[in-house]
């Protein structure tokens, strides 16, 4: 059984969801040590827990150690299964980091699979879950990741409440891809958001980032989502903005999350930069896909070939994760301001 510990590098849930991840799309069993042992609630907490039962019932595998607060949990796959599942996280917990986890072992499941997940879909220190629309998904369906995902409800912090349904399509197999030139910017759509707030908290998020954007001289598209008062279903506040830049060869994201006391211009200026730093680095993925694509690369069949923006402690740890659970090797080198990332997977 391959041991994980889970204080190496960036210490967090992302090592938990990728061992497991992992894990389960190999039918190989691992042991996760010090889960979150450096973080101020150590050990397992809603999120990671619904990521771990979800994982273990599509997985059929034995789980030990899976309760809030354990710093350890052996998980024994035995056959994915795929079929209608509802989790719920049970709190305000990201629904799009859950679906990080299940990521791995979507392509091999044994039929057309409907996945319920509720929680957050919109929270911070995790991916929005427009960025998953925008982003995540047209990406991976080039390594073989076919899913889709419908919006019911959202759900934000602190009273969650989000509801969402992940699609997925067996592929049996993953390829795969290179994404190292991204080429030329086309264009720049978008979805600005918010709930229980007035609608102009929307548009002046959408504006905001659009007059931040004019020098790029391409065309800014952003959709704005907000609700009539007394037709809006969702349980609390919040507001929200993803972006994302559609190149010649790729798509590149950024996203920023509306809070008490912070202007809604605020928040879609913060988007833009973060967008406009993304395309500046040169690179073909941004920083957050450049993690995302770990996982999926190293399962594939061939030497994936990417850029990305920056090289996060995050990328990091899960490459290394990747290769001590999967044996697939990789490397990280320059490519002027960005970084490139080359990983020879295994071709489950």
């Amino acid at each position: 059984m391959i041991v994980v510990d889970g204080s190496f590098g960036e210490g967090g849930g992302q090592i938990l969801r990728t061992a497991i991840g992992i894990s389960a799309a190999l039918g190989k069993p691992v042991k996760i040590v010090n889960i979150r042992a450096r973080r101020r609630n150590p050990g397992l907490q809603p999120q990671h827990l619904t990521a771990v039962k979800a994982l273990a019932q599509i997985a059929s595998a034995r789980v030990d150690g899976a309760y809030i607060g354990s710093t350890q949990l052996v998980f024994e796959p035995r056959g994915l299964r795929g079929g209608e599942y509802i989790f719920d996280v049970g709190t305000a917990g990201s629904v799009t980091l859950v679906l990080q986890a299940l990521a791995p072992v979507l392509p091999f499941l044994d039929r057309e699979t409907v996945i319920e997940l509720r929680g957050g879909t919109d929270v911070p220190w995790s991916p929005p879950i427009d960025y998953i629309k925008y982003v995540f998904i047209p990406i991976v369906k080039r390594l073989g990741l076919n899913i889709g995902v419908d919006v019911v409800r959202r759900g934000h912090y602190p009273r969650g409440g989000g509801i969402v349904r992940v699609y997925a399509h067996p592929a049996k197999k993953l390829v795969s891809v290179e994404l190292v030139e991204r080429g030329s910017v086309i264009r720049v759509g978008g979805k600005s958001h918010c709930v229980k707030l007035p609608k102009h908290v929307a548009e002046r998020q959408a504006n905001a980032a659009k007059e931040f954007l004019a020098s790029l001289s391409i065309p800014v598209d952003i959709e704005l989502e907000f609700y009539e008062p007394g037709k809006d279903p969702h349980l609390g506040p919040g507001s929200g903005i993803v972006l994302y830049a559609e190149t010649e060869k790729s798509i590149l994201g950024a996203d920023s999350l509306g809070e008490k006391g912070k202007p809604a211009e605020v928040v879609g200026r913060e988007a833009a930069e973060k967008l406009l730093e993304e395309i500046g680095s040169g690179a073909a993925l941004d920083s957050h896909m450049g993690d995302m694509m770990v996982s999926l690369a190293c399962l594939a069949k061939g030497v994936t070939k990417y850029t990305t923006s920056k090289l996060t402690l995050h990328t990091e740890t899960v490459l290394k994760i990747a290769q001590d659970i999967a044996g697939c090797n990789y490397t990280v080198s320059d490519y002027g301001k960005a970084k490139l990332i080359e990983i020879r997977g295994i071709g489950l």
